[in-house]
């Protein structure tokens, strides 16, 4: 499978992130360059691109953009994904992360165990819906599929 060698968050539209936000943004565009998987999918009427891929992730007019490129900078494809099906799932993530952030300060580990593994439940949720919104458009692993929801997350709470 190709890979996505570079990836770009488009906040223009959006509030300027928080210190924290920000934090968020480049540990998950670091990991997600160190391993992922990612093709593009031809269609009928044309060849599909090969990779590496050039990425840049944005919300605009209430959709989810991804802007695919080659590795020199060529458009290669352009997604434009409602929102809509990802609202809950990054709700409830956000919602169970602060759980978990404070549980970490006071709560023993048996009880911090158990929060992490719902919020890893609701990660695992939140990549599964975004592999249902990109079939038939791009081929990516469950792990690649959930550095991506994590940067939708981290895009999506911007400010």
């Amino acid at each position: 499978m190709s890979r996505i060698v570079h990836i770009e968050i488009d906040d223009s539209a959006l509030p300027p992130p928080t210190p924290e936000i920000e934090q968020e943004r480049r540990v998950a565009i670091f990991d997600l360059l160190e391993d992922n998987s990612f093709t593009i999918t031809a269609s009928d009427s044309r060849k599909a691109p090969t990779g590496p891929y050039r990425l840049q992730l944005a919300i605009y007019d209430r959709l989810l953009v991804f802007d695919v490129r080659t590795e020199s900078d060529k458009p290669a494809v352009e997604f434009r994904l409602s929102l809509g099906p990802f609202r809950q799932v990054v709700k409830d993530y956000y919602q169970i992360c602060e759980s978990y952030f404070d549980a970490v300060k006071r709560l023993p580990p048996g009880q911090i165990e158990a929060i992490d593994m719902a919020r890893r439940g609701i990660h695992n949720e939140g990549a599964r819906i975004l592999e249902e919104r990109l079939d038939g458009k791009v081929e990516l692993d469950i792990d690649t599929a959930r550095r991506l929801f994590t940067l939708i997350c981290v895009l999506h709470f911007g400010g």
